[in-house]
Protein backbone atom coordinates (compact mmCIF):
# COMPACT_ATOMS: atom_id res chain seq x y z
CA UNK A 1 0.00 0.00 0.00
CA UNK A 2 1.55 3.06 -0.71
CA UNK A 3 0.32 6.23 1.61
CA UNK A 4 0.57 9.76 0.62
CA UNK A 5 0.95 12.05 3.56
CA UNK A 6 -1.64 15.05 4.46
CA UNK A 7 1.87 17.11 4.33
CA UNK A 8 2.77 15.32 0.55
CA UNK A 9 -1.37 16.21 -0.51
CA UNK A 10 -0.45 19.98 0.55
CA UNK A 11 2.93 19.85 -1.22
CA UNK A 12 1.24 18.76 -4.69
CA UNK A 13 -1.61 21.12 -4.22
CA UNK A 14 1.12 23.38 -5.19
CA UNK A 15 2.26 21.45 -8.18
CA UNK A 16 -0.80 20.91 -9.76
CA UNK A 17 -2.44 23.87 -9.27
CA UNK A 18 -3.20 24.60 -12.99
CA UNK A 19 -4.72 21.21 -13.55
CA UNK A 20 -8.00 21.04 -12.39
CA UNK A 21 -7.99 16.67 -12.64
CA UNK A 22 -4.82 16.94 -10.77
CA UNK A 23 -6.96 18.66 -8.37
CA UNK A 24 -10.13 16.59 -8.61
CA UNK A 25 -7.31 13.78 -7.96
CA UNK A 26 -5.47 14.94 -4.90
CA UNK A 27 -9.34 15.82 -3.59
CA UNK A 28 -9.89 11.85 -4.42
CA UNK A 29 -7.16 11.33 -2.53
CA UNK A 30 -7.05 13.17 0.46
CA UNK A 31 -10.81 11.90 0.68
CA UNK A 32 -8.98 7.85 0.58
CA UNK A 33 -7.01 8.85 3.49
CA UNK A 34 -3.83 8.81 1.62
CA UNK A 35 -4.64 5.38 0.12
CA UNK A 36 -2.94 5.68 -3.71
CA UNK A 37 -3.92 2.51 -4.69
CA UNK A 38 -7.75 3.00 -3.70
CA UNK A 39 -7.91 6.29 -4.97
CA UNK A 40 -6.33 5.11 -8.54
CA UNK A 41 -8.78 2.59 -8.27
CA UNK A 42 -12.13 4.93 -7.91
CA UNK A 43 -10.26 7.05 -10.78
CA UNK A 44 -9.41 4.22 -13.23
CA UNK A 45 -13.55 3.06 -13.04
CA UNK A 46 -14.60 6.30 -13.77
CA UNK A 47 -12.51 7.11 -16.86
CA UNK A 48 -13.85 3.68 -17.93
CA UNK A 49 -10.88 1.78 -17.01
CA UNK A 50 -11.38 -2.12 -15.66
CA UNK A 51 -8.96 -3.01 -13.73
CA UNK A 52 -9.00 -6.78 -13.41
CA UNK A 53 -6.21 -7.43 -10.84
CA UNK A 54 -5.10 -5.94 -7.31
CA UNK A 55 -5.20 -2.33 -6.45
CA UNK A 56 -1.03 -1.94 -5.92
CA UNK A 57 -0.84 -4.14 -9.09
CA UNK A 58 -2.67 -2.42 -10.88
CA UNK A 59 -1.07 1.10 -10.20
CA UNK A 60 2.19 -0.82 -10.93
CA UNK A 61 1.46 -2.01 -13.80
CA UNK A 62 -0.13 1.22 -15.25
CA UNK A 63 2.97 3.47 -14.13
CA UNK A 64 5.38 0.75 -15.86
CA UNK A 65 3.60 1.18 -19.07
CA UNK A 66 4.43 4.84 -18.85
CA UNK A 67 8.27 4.53 -17.78
CA UNK A 68 9.76 5.71 -21.18
CA UNK A 69 7.57 8.97 -21.25
CA UNK A 70 8.23 9.65 -17.70
CA UNK A 71 11.86 8.74 -18.05
CA UNK A 72 12.86 10.82 -21.01
CA UNK A 73 15.93 12.67 -19.47
CA UNK A 74 14.15 16.27 -20.22
CA UNK A 75 11.34 15.41 -18.31
CA UNK A 76 13.27 13.36 -15.58
CA UNK A 77 15.26 16.60 -15.27
CA UNK A 78 11.54 18.82 -14.42
CA UNK A 79 10.38 15.98 -12.34
CA UNK A 80 13.18 15.97 -10.16
CA UNK A 81 12.66 19.41 -9.71
CA UNK A 82 9.26 19.48 -9.07
CA UNK A 83 7.69 20.52 -12.06
CA UNK A 84 4.68 18.22 -14.13
CA UNK A 85 4.87 21.25 -16.90
CA UNK A 86 6.44 19.58 -19.51
CA UNK A 87 5.19 15.70 -18.96
CA UNK A 88 1.63 17.44 -18.39
CA UNK A 89 1.82 18.86 -21.64
CA UNK A 90 3.15 16.23 -23.66
CA UNK A 91 0.20 13.49 -21.64
CA UNK A 92 -2.76 15.69 -22.56
CA UNK A 93 -1.82 15.64 -25.99
CA UNK A 94 -2.20 11.37 -26.24
CA UNK A 95 -5.34 10.46 -25.61
CA UNK A 96 -4.62 6.64 -24.51
CA UNK A 97 -3.47 8.44 -21.12
CA UNK A 98 -6.49 9.32 -19.37
CA UNK A 99 -5.26 12.87 -17.79
CA UNK A 100 -7.26 11.66 -14.75
CA UNK A 101 -4.97 8.92 -14.01
CA UNK A 102 -1.68 11.37 -14.63
CA UNK A 103 -1.39 12.81 -10.87
CA UNK A 104 -1.75 9.43 -8.90
CA UNK A 105 0.73 7.81 -11.26
CA UNK A 106 3.17 10.78 -10.91
CA UNK A 107 2.68 10.47 -7.23
CA UNK A 108 3.51 6.88 -7.01
CA UNK A 109 6.82 7.58 -9.13
CA UNK A 110 7.75 10.33 -6.64
CA UNK A 111 7.00 8.18 -4.02
CA UNK A 112 9.04 5.37 -5.19
CA UNK A 113 11.94 7.72 -6.47
CA UNK A 114 12.13 9.09 -9.65
CA UNK A 115 15.61 7.62 -9.90
CA UNK A 116 14.86 4.28 -8.66
CA UNK A 117 11.68 3.86 -10.67
CA UNK A 118 13.75 5.03 -13.75
CA UNK A 119 16.25 2.58 -12.99
CA UNK A 120 15.08 -0.38 -15.21
CA UNK A 121 15.00 1.45 -18.13
CA UNK A 122 18.32 3.44 -17.40
CA UNK A 123 19.87 -0.16 -17.38
CA UNK A 124 18.43 -1.58 -20.50
CA UNK A 125 19.68 1.54 -22.81
CA UNK A 126 23.49 1.53 -20.81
Amino acid sequence: MTIVTPQEIAQFRSTFANYPQGMQALDLIEDCEGDLEDAVMTLAIKAGQQPEIGNSEWLDSLAKKWRALICQQELREDLQSGSVDKLMEKIQKMPTFPNVLVTPVLLYVFKQGIADFCEPLDSVRE
